[in-house]
């Protein structure tokens, strides 16, 4: 990601938020955080960039709030 773009997006995130975020989200709830399209993070989990938790039997992806807030600050 281009760095302009994740200290754009990461502007109000503190520590705290990080460490307080446990819960989980949908590809689509994602895509909306991230402000991409869910295909993008579709990639980005296959590729290994964001790590998913896959649940159920259609192997729907979830991810963690802080595990995307942490992305946002690299």
């Amino acid at each position: 990601m281009d760095g302009r773009i994740s200290e754009y997006l990461a502007d109000d995130i503190t520590e705290t938020e990080i460490e307080e975020e446990d819960s989980l989200l949908t590809a689509g709830e994602a895509a909306d955080l991230l402000h991409v399209h869910i295909n993008t993070v579709r990639k980005w989990s296959n590729l290994g960039i964001l790590p998913s938790f896959r649940i159920g039997p259609r192997g729907d992806r979830r991810f963690r709030k802080r595990d995307l807030m942490t992305f946002l600050l690299k």
